[in-house]
């Protein structure tokens, strides 16, 4: 069976699925009757909004690491029952429709990034202000221009960047070291490549854009050489046949992080053949992500700055 909210828009959830245990539902403006119930929670003609039943301690955790905690203990500002239940959200806080990893960056150094394409919106929206609301920036990819507008009512400092698709809250004061340089066959490559740079600046790396030098015109990329050769790693995006990737890796000493583009005519097959041409590239030291997947390079081209510049 599929309930049908009355605002229109279908769920596809069973009647009586139980989504957010020991959580409530705040519908701004409801008219308190109205909507299907899913089972304890309401879904009203207006948008919703989801919290958990414990707010304050939430809230308490805002900003907040496991050092900070540990710290507040030992100075006997904080007592140990009440750093056990700031610690219980580790290693992961459930939302039912999502378990959010807070505990990723203290792992793997990278605070967990929001995919929001294919997302409904409610949950979205409160996993952006989950995220936010405890470590004071977040980090979405794949975004729409109404998904953006949406997070924006209940997170007014989230910014939104259309070429990239990025979606962001980011600390002023992140300081950004090293040099990953990315690099484009051409300006239609552009949308991929911005992903992969501003990945990387919001993990805190310096970029160098160098775009629209594919190898059609090679003369272009050999007078930025000097550039290259300054870069801890470079990204070389493009779509069509792919080549960049190995030109680049036949001129530099670093890494090269190849992204194959869906840009291209039918027999590029959405990418594939850039992949291809990647995956067999005769030039050293080269790893090649999915086909448009700028996201995937960033974060890996930030791993090795963060190694270069340790």
């Amino acid at each position: 069976q599929r309930n049908r909210p009355s605002g229109g828009e279908s769920f596809g959830f069973a009647a009586g699925t139980d989504l957010y245990e020991n959580a409530e539902t705040v519908v701004p403006g409801g008219t308190g009757g109205g909507g299907t119930r899913f089972g304890g929670t309401r879904f009203g003609s207006t948008r919703i909004m989801l919290h958990s039943g414990n707010d304050k301690r939430r809230k308490d955790t805002i900003a907040m690491d496991v050092k900070k905690v540990l710290e507040r203990v030992s100075s006997g500002v904080m007592d140990v029952a009440e750093a056990e239940a700031l610690l219980k959200d580790l290693p992961y806080e459930d939302l039912g429709y999502a378990k959010l990893d807070h505990h990723r960056k203290l792992r793997s150094g990278f605070g967990e990034t929001v995919f929001c394409q294919g997302k409904p919106d409610p949950y979205l929206v409160e996993i952006m202000k989950r995220f936010y609301e405890r470590d004071g920036e977040v980090l979405g990819t794949r975004a729409s221009a109404e998904q953006f507008l949406l997070v924006k009512e209940v997170v007014p400092e989230i910014e939104y960047d259309a070429v990239s698709r990025i979606l962001k809250v980011e600390k002023k004061d992140k300081e950004r070291t090293g040099c990953v340089a990315v690099c484009t066959g051409g300006t239609a490559d552009i949308p991929v490549a911005e992903e992969a740079a501003q990945t990387a600046e919001y993990f805190g790396c310096a970029v160098d854009r160098i775009y629209d030098v594919g190898v059609a015109g090679i003369h272009r990329l050999l007078s930025q050489r000097d550039r290259l050769m300054k870069a801890n790693c470079i990204i070389a995006v493009a779509g069509m046949e792919g080549a960049l990737g190995t030109v680049v890796a036949g001129l530099v000493d670093c890494p090269v992080i190849a992204v194959p583009t869906s840009v291209g005519y039918g027999a590029s097959f959405h990418g594939v053949s850039a992949l291809l041409t990647m995956l067999n590239s005769c030039a050293n030291g080269i790893s090649v992500v999915n086909i448009d997947n700028g996201y995937g390079a960033g974060y890996l081209a930030t791993q090795i700055n963060r190694l270069a510049v340790k």
